[in-house]
């Protein structure tokens, strides 16, 4: 029997990851023809193809014809950058420029996924105009990155984002999710830092972003350039462990604020808190508290499941 399917398609990179697996959710459940890549833990669900490898994007492209392409593929590990540039340039850089000839190509819509670390984090709140100023390398290869695509492709939109978190598959996919394990252990204390402020973002809310921000740009060929979005809660990741620990009826005692700048790893800037007026204005948005998203997203890693009755009944 024939199977209705939407005529209006959507191509999604890094489908497997944290972010990549909430846009395809979100795209596919809102009537898009919905096709994501991945390299490692692609099939069987998405495609498997090297970023890397132009003729193979080229082809996927190609046979596809996507209205919209939401690059979510990249070295997002600041530590990581640090300890293989070049590769996470390929990836960063590189991939996104060819990506960004590509979609010029078949007339697709590229949003390019990039970071608040773009800013140094002195003078917050920031606007799309402000004079980016990165602190890391992970932070100038998602820059260089924003200007391969644009150079590339001026019709494109890069979307500017904060630290995620969401549904993982592992605790250790999210610099949120990662802290549960210090949470739920209160036998022994943990220092967590107290120093950078941070707005985490549920991934549910950013894949919104996307599906809005590609069907604003279907209606209005103006929409296009540079956007923010971003959580509005301002925490520290001290204040979100405390806030872990709240949402699933845990001690926090054992959680120590450590309010010194933290001394190893990639330089983080402080507060680089995203201006979001802009999607505002176009009506984009939307906005998951805090501890709801971070309970939905946790309750799976609850180790000890006695608190089930406390929490949720």
């Amino acid at each position: 029997e024939d199977v209705d399917i939407p005529s209006r398609r959507v191509f999604i990179t890094g489908a497997t990851g944290l972010l990549g697996r909430a846009v395809f959710k979100e795209f596919n459940e809102n009537n898009w023809n919905a096709v994501g890549c991945g390299y490692r833990r692609a099939q069987p669900k998405f495609e498997q193809i090297n970023l890397l490898d132009s003729i193979a994007v080229h082809d996927i492209i190609h046979d596809f014809q996507p209205h919209v392409i939401v690059h979510c593929a990249a070295e997002r590990r600041p530590d990581v950058v640090e300890s293989q540039p070049d590769a996470a340039s390929q990836l960063n850089v590189a991939a996104s420029g060819n990506l960004a000839r590509e979609a010029a190509g078949v007339g697709a819509f590229l949003i390019y996924i990039s970071t608040d670390y773009v800013f140094d984090g002195t003078s917050p709140p920031y606007k799309e105009t402000d004079v980016p100023n990165p602190l890391n390398l992970y932070g100038k290869t998602k820059l260089e990155g924003e200007k391969a695509v644009l150079e590339n492709n001026e019709d494109a939109a890069v979307l500017r984002i904060p630290v995620l978190y969401g549904e993982v598959e592992r605790l250790e996919e999210s610099a949120v999710t990662v802290m549960f394990d210090k949470v739920q252990f209160s036998n022994k204390s943990a220092n967590m830092d107290h120093w950078q402020q941070r707005f985490p973002t549920n991934v549910k809310d950013v894949a919104t972003v996307c599906r809005q921000l590609a069907e604003k740009r279907m209606l209005d060929p103006s929409v296009k350039g540079t956007f923010h979005w971003s959580g509005n809660e301002q925490m520290t990741k001290y204040e979100m462990a405390c806030a872990i620990a709240d949402a699933f009826n845990l001690p926090s005692s054992h959680l120590r604020p450590i309010t010194d700048c933290p001394v190893v790893g990639a330089l983080r800037p402080r507060n680089a808190q995203l201006d979001c007026s802009k999607l505002e204005m176009l009506g984009i948005g939307q906005r998951t508290p805090f501890r709801a998203g971070i309970k939905e997203s946790l309750w799976p890693f609850l180790v000890d499941k006695r608190w089930r009755q406390t929490v949720f009944h």
